[in-house]
């Protein structure tokens, strides 16, 4: 059995032989990316296009018009949502603004 001096002096090739490795196969792979690059004439936006846009990400949190007004009280509803106790069961032409 190893003695724990033998065992960290192990460990230090080991991570040492892990370093070369990681970048050999570093070294690799750059050059079979740029070997595509060439060959396929990709651009920038090829490889990495800008992300696209969620839509509700962008809208969120966005204030909206009102489209429905209490008479009685002036408040008001933009439509979205659980509807409000006043225009529950009735018909929201009225109270349209």
């Amino acid at each position: 059995m190893s003695n724990y001096k033998e065992l960290l002096k192990q460990r230090e090739i080991l991570e040492a032989q892990i370093k070369q490795a990681r970048q050999a196969e570093l070294a690799e792979a750059v050059e079979k990316v740029r070997a595509l690059v060439n060959e396929f004439q990709l651009t920038e936006q090829d490889v990495f296009p800008p992300a696209r846009s969620r839509g509700a990400s962008t809208s969120a949190g966005t204030k909206v018009a009102p489209k429905y007004r209490d008479p009685a009280t002036g408040q008001t509803w933009t439509g979205r949502g659980k509807a409000p106790k006043w225009i529950q069961g009735q018909n929201r032409e009225q109270f349209a603004i």
